[in-house]
């Protein structure tokens, strides 16, 4: 099936697309913050610029969009309906690239956290995900 849009207005909308700042991002470290965490925010010396770092506990946080990340089993990981190929490649270049920064930042002594953009919707859920993860056993 041939896309709905032209090259040129596909470019456009898709350039709109942020990597930073994102609602769930702002969600996530407006979330930690208030459970009293502090963090450092796409610190570039770590492999993939994790969204929020936390030095001190040594943890790395991701916040995924369940689209781009491909969060299996969510009704947000859906695949569009045009250019099914290059979709699909894209899809494995972003989840080949998210294990390959897992295994970089852990090789560097790092626990990696994920959380999901469909997480970031219960707040009480979120604050539990946050304090497991930054408050380990």
């Amino acid at each position: 099936m041939a896309d709905i849009v032209s090259p040129a207005r596909r470019s456009e909308m898709m350039s709109r697309i942020r990597g930073k700042g994102t609602k769930p991002e702002l969600v996530v470290r407006s979330a930690a913050h208030r459970l009293g965490f502090r963090f450092r925010l796409h610190v570039r010396k770590l492999p993939g610029s994790p969204d929020l770092v936390f030095p001190g506990r040594k943890t790395a946080l991701f916040v995924h969009g369940c689209f781009w990340h491909r969060h299996e089993g969510c009704p947000y990981c859906y695949v569009p309906k045009s250019n099914i190929q290059i979709w699909h490649e894209k899809f494995e270049k972003n989840v080949a690239r998210d294990r390959s920064v897992q295994a970089g930042l852990e090789g560097m002594g790092w626990r990696v956290a994920i959380i999901w953009e469909c997480e970031t919707t219960d707040s009480d859920g979120l604050h539990k995900r946050l304090k497991e993860m930054l408050c380990p056993r």
